[in-house]
């Protein structure tokens, strides 16, 4: 009887280690690794995996949407971050409006991430909303 064969790798070969030390430097690492030429136009999410030490061990792009939404799918969320062994996320996605304030569904998936992310004891450190122009932070404002 034959069975597919799962495999699960994870490379990282980056020798300068980048650590998370605030929401302003999620805030850059995460503006350096997005396409600034459709930053206004499609709205995108992107996880920021980090181990114990809050050292980034890489950025996994989850979703690519239309002008106004993207579709956050949580299995592969946590997927990921169990694969890379992550201990933390920081969950990033931009508003192509230009307007930093949170939507209710921000809010709810904020909430639904963090209570997923509890139960395998995966730290959600923040969920940033980003422009080109600045970033809103659940952390930093106290909802997360």
């Amino acid at each position: 009887m034959k069975v597919s064969e799962i495999k699960v790798s994870y490379t990282n070969t980056v020798e300068d280690k980048v650590k998370i030390s605030s929401s302003a430097n999620s805030y850059e690492v995460a503006l350096a690794h997005w396409d600034l030429n459709v930053i206004d136009y499609v709205e995108q999410v992107k996880v920021i995996l980090m181990n114990n030490a809050n050292v980034v061990l890489g950025i996994f792009e989850l979703a690519r949407g239309g002008s106004t939404s993207c579709v956050v799918d949580l299995k592969i969320v946590l997927s990921v971050a169990l694969k890379t062994h992550s201990s933390a996320i920081i969950m990033v996605h931009n508003h192509p409006s230009g307007m930093m304030v949170p939507s209710s569904s921000d809010r709810s998936i904020t909430s639904r991430l963090k209570k997923a992310c509890e139960v395998i004891d995966l730290k959600i450190l923040d969920h940033l909303i980003i422009t080109r122009d600045g970033y809103y932070s659940f952390a930093d404002s106290g909802t997360l």
